[in-house]
């Protein structure tokens, strides 16, 4: 395997993938082509044999320049379980510290259970929102009307 930062090109690959990567949730829409722009330096694609086997997809906060968010990570279904999402985290993680963040924030849907436990086993803790589902402390309509999201912290 091999990690290299996102191009442009990785777009049209993984736009086309996304939706299957989450089991059919329509997810494309939720990552526009402006991260694979604007965001590479901070982006990550792992690749087996030249395909595309993984992603992390995050930035540095303008706002919170000590801070970096997660935005979107997946893995090829036939890849899980092989530690790919753990080191994507880790070279994003090596990254964003050589440039002075403290803290990384990222969300998940309170459905996906898997993504919850994936961030509480890297050290991620749950951040206290105004409601719990499934025993899980979640925000409500974050994202808007029935948006609700669990927001992970992680200080570096």
């Amino acid at each position: 395997m091999h990690i290299r930062h996102v191009e442009v090109l990785d777009y049209n690959y993984i736009h086309s993938v996304i939706n299957d990567w989450w089991g059919g949730r329509k997810m494309s829409d939720m990552l526009p082509k402006l991260f694979f722009v604007h965001f590479r330096d901070t982006s990550f694609v792992a690749e087996e044999n030249g395909q595309v086997i993984g992603f992390v997809i995050g930035f540095i906060s303008q706002t919170f320049p000590s801070e970096a968010y997660i935005h979107f990570v997946g893995v090829d279904p036939a890849y899980r379980k092989q530690d790919i999402g753990r080191k994507l985290y880790e070279i994003f993680i090596k990254t964003v510290r050589k440039k002075h963040c403290q803290t990384i924030r990222c969300i998940t849907s309170p459905v996906n259970q898997k993504s919850i436990a994936f961030h509480t086993k890297l050290g991620f803790a749950i951040e206290p929102g105004d409601a719990k589902v499934d025993g899980v402390s979640v925000t409500k309509n974050y994202d808007g009307a029935g948006g609700d999201r669990v927001r992970f912290r992680k200080d570096l």
